[in-house]
């Protein structure tokens, strides 16, 4: 029948209903993140969280992922199995209701899962909507039952194939090329989130073995949370040993591990049902407001602090490394991804048991709270020092300045997402670059020499730093507390340096800064490294640019026999103006390394190596990973 509908005219033959996974395949992006790089590597997580559910159940105590060399990912446990039997409602196994069928799962029955990670259902089922093929196997009963699937379409029935003694389940699956502009996993990401269940579930053991590489590594961690907070801290100098806090209040199990260190900045982990709440939530305002109420009244009874004095939650924060886990029944996560926590329940149960058992452990180990007191008391002397350095400072207009830094060559557009700012190391570098530019969406700031490392100096002295405050007053933020992601000049801004380790360091020092200071410019994808050419190839009239030494080899071996000549470039210097703008900074042609924080736990970890006070640990990694470390990725 022709369709008569009126232009424009929405009407119920619009509505498309879409059957059984084809909601996932049409969208996938609503349930994974996206279909790039972190979308995939999101399936995995999905498959080994159903694992972990079982462990937290009692059921299951070890876990094999395996990156296989045809492009697969295998996970198997030794839980319970997915029940097999003829589901009541449909007429059809349990497995394969589970494996088609969204929302639907163990996770809604209270009998069979108290607390669960997976409480949306949509897990195991998406990742079959979205792999060209996979395989699950069940193991309990006495028998080994299987069934296929090609993009969440079953292949054959549930069969029975073979006797066993083990319990359990297994998924073998490769993700759909149709879906993914990358197929690739990253394993050192994998290997973070196993290591960082492992922390959360002490005594479960999750083995990763890496086919494609030849590498296998196991992780089981006795101590929990507080390996964890140790390993956090490694290369940092603590005030004390790790503080562990736990306790269960109504039906909300609540487990802390916190320790100070001697440095400036705040690490924090919060996790519910094992899932990392990332902006964090209710366990976490429990956590901070207890603690700094706890503090106060410590400093007052002490006679550190005059009845009209007290220390703010960044004072008490300062330096202190803490991982919060709760275990709760109907976890509220705000968002598709999950990524705070919005029970109620959460915060009067860590407020609660974090008073009385802080609260015990101070009155027993006076030294260590007189410890943490002086911190605390330090920082808040270096907070009024400051308050009084940024009042200066903004009476001499440097941090809500009007007036841009003279090294500065602006450029003409005001639209945001169109703008540029190219940080380029280098009077030599920064004047080719000017010349380069388009001038109208292309800034240039050149800075001269290794900034100041802001890891290791105070915040009155990063202030008063001519470098960092020209920085600042470009990029319009402002830092720290005084950041407001509104007043940000220019959509991308790009570290621009040379390919050396000079270069990389710099990079590193101006990372840091960012990562410190303005980390919502990393978060909201603003930050970019420049990727340079190392070489030049001019065979006959063709000149090509190569950016790594496995693209000069590559490129040699098919020249066949024909003269060439090899530039190498050891700076942004010694490439002319065109050449500059050809290799580096044409959006046309150029390489740009969006800098993101994947992980933020080893981010800091590698930030406080490199940057931070301890130089046997950075000459450790310097001598461990000199040869193989090309590119960090933050």
């Amino acid at each position: 029948m022709a369709d008569k509908r009126k232009k424009g005219e929405y009407t119920a033959q619009d509505i498309k209903i879409l059957k059984g996974l084809e909601a996932v395949r049409k969208r996938p992006g609503m349930y994974i993140g996206s279909t790039g790089k972190r979308g995939l590597q999101h399936l995995v997580y999905e498959v080994v969280d159903n694992s972990v559910d079982e462990a937290l159940a009692g059921y299951c105590d070890h876990i094999k992922v395996t990156l296989k060399k045809d492009g697969y990912v295998e996970v198997v446990d030794n839980g319970r199995g997915i029940p097999v039997d003829i589901h009541p409602e449909v007429g059809k196994s349990a497995l394969e209701v589970v494996m088609t069928t969204l929302h639907a799962g163990g996770k809604f029955s209270k009998s069979s899962y108290k607390i669960s990670g997976g409480l949306h259902g949509v897990g195991v089922s998406v990742v079959n909507a979205l792999s060209e093929h996979l395989v699950v196997e069940v193991y309990r009963d006495g028998s080994i039952y299987r069934q296929e699937y090609s993009r969440g379409i079953p292949l054959t029935e549930v069969e029975t194939a073979g006797k066993t003694e083990k319990t359990g389940t297994l998924v073998r699956f490769r993700p759909d090329p149709e879906i993914f502009s990358t197929l690739e996993f990253d394993p050192e990401d994998i290997k973070v989130r196993l290591k960082e269940l492992t922390y959360l579930n002490p005594g479960l053991k999750i083995e990763f073995v890496d086919e494609i590489r030849g590498e296998k590594e196991f992780f089981k961690f006795d101590g929990g949370i507080s390996q964890f907070v140790e390993n956090l801290n490694k290369g940092k100098k603590v005030l004390h040993d790790v503080i562990r806090i736990n306790g269960k209040y109504e039906d909300v199990v609540v487990d802390i591990a916190m320790q100070y260190t001697t440095s400036y900045s705040e690490t924090i982990y919060a996790y519910a049902n094992n899932i990392k709440t990332v902006d964090g939530g209710t366990h976490v305002t429990g956590f901070k407001m207890t603690l700094t109420r706890l503090i106060n009244e410590y400093g007052k009874k002490l006679g550190i602090l005059k009845k009209d004095m007290s220390f703010s939650g960044d004072d008490v924060r300062e330096g202190l490394t803490a991982v919060i886990s709760v275990l709760l029944k109907d976890p509220e996560f705000e968002g598709q991804t999950k990524s705070k926590l919005g029970n109620e329940e959460a915060l009067e149960a860590v407020s609660r048991i974090m008073r009385e058992k802080l609260k015990d452990y101070f009155d027993s180990n006076q030294s260590v709270l007189k410890k943490i007191l002086n911190k605390i008391q330090s920082a808040m002397k270096a907070r009024e020092a400051a308050r009084k350095a940024r009042e200066m400072v903004r009476r001499k207009n440097v941090l809500e300045s009007t007036s841009l830094p003279g090294k500065l060559a602006d450029c003409t557009t005001t639209d945001l997402e169109k703008s540029e700012l190219f940080i380029v190391e280098g009077d030599s570098a920064g004047g080719s670059a000017k010349q380069a530019r388009d001038r109208e969406f292309q800034a240039i700031l050149p800075i001269r020499g290794k900034i100041l490392n802001v890891e290791k100096a105070s915040f009155v002295k990063l202030l008063k730093n001519e470098q960092i405050s020209d920085i600042i007053v470009a990029v319009g933020t402002g830092i720290g507390d005084s950041f407001s992601l509104d007043k940000l000049r220019y959509g991308k801004i790009i570290i621009m340096t040379d390919a050396d380790i000079d270069g990389a360091h710099i990079r590193t020092l101006l990372l840091t800064l960012f990562y410190r200071y303005m980390r919502d410019l990393i978060e909201d994808g603003r930050v970019f490294i420049a990727v340079p050419p190392l070489y030049k190839v001019t065979a006959g009239k063709e000149e090509v640019y190569l950016y790594s030494d496995e693209e000069l080899v590559e490129y040699l071996k098919n020249l066949d026999g024909k003269k060439y000549t090899i530039q190498r470039y050891k700076g942004l210097g010694e490439m002319n103006p065109e050449q500059l703008w050809e290799t580096t900074m044409n959006p046309q042609t150029r390489k740009l390394v969006k800098v993101e924080i994947e992980d933020a736990e080893e981010a800091d970890r590698l930030f406080e190596i490199l940057m931070g006070s301890d130089p046997s640990s950075r000459r450790k990694f310097i001598e461990n990973n000199a040869l193989s470390v090309t590119n960090l990725d933050i």
